[in-house]
């Protein structure tokens, strides 16, 4: 049987589609255990899931969306590094979270309290003018 060319190239862009896709899913496998094993080193982080998406283009490496961790390193070593570094951010923030909650609080009453000492003044200065 000869192929035509059209036919030929058909058959060579799916076989390479196919390729990719295989490519990519081993990838996706390789992120997925990394980050049980980085679960496990810290009992962190078990509402975490990885996503790769690989992209030629763009300024971010990586980020974490809700509970994603979102990989867009093309480069497989480059992906676990980047796969890392977002966890470690992740779980450190996390930590952080009740100091930030307690300095936003206390941001918010002295906010308040500024206000209502800025308003007595106004309403002392409108008195005397």
């Amino acid at each position: 049987m000869i192929l035509s060319p059209t036919l030929f190239l058909n058959v060579s862009i799916m076989k390479s589609v196919e390729t990719h896709q295989v490519t990519v899913e081993l990838e996706q496998d390789k992120l997925r255990k990394e980050l049980l094993s980085l679960k496990q080193k810290l009992d962190m982080g078990h509402e975490l899931s990885v996503k790769w998406v690989p992209a030629v283009t763009g300024k971010l490496s990586g980020e974490v969306k809700g509970e994603c961790i979102f990989v867009y390193e093309v480069d497989e070593k480059k992906a676990l590094e980047t796969l890392k570094h977002e966890f470690l951010d992740y779980v450190i923030s996390k930590v952080a979270e009740p100091y930030q909650r307690i300095a936003n609080r206390l941001i918010d009453l002295t906010n308040e309290e500024t206000y209502k000492r800025k308003e007595k003044l106004v309403e002392c200065l409108c008195k005397l003018l």
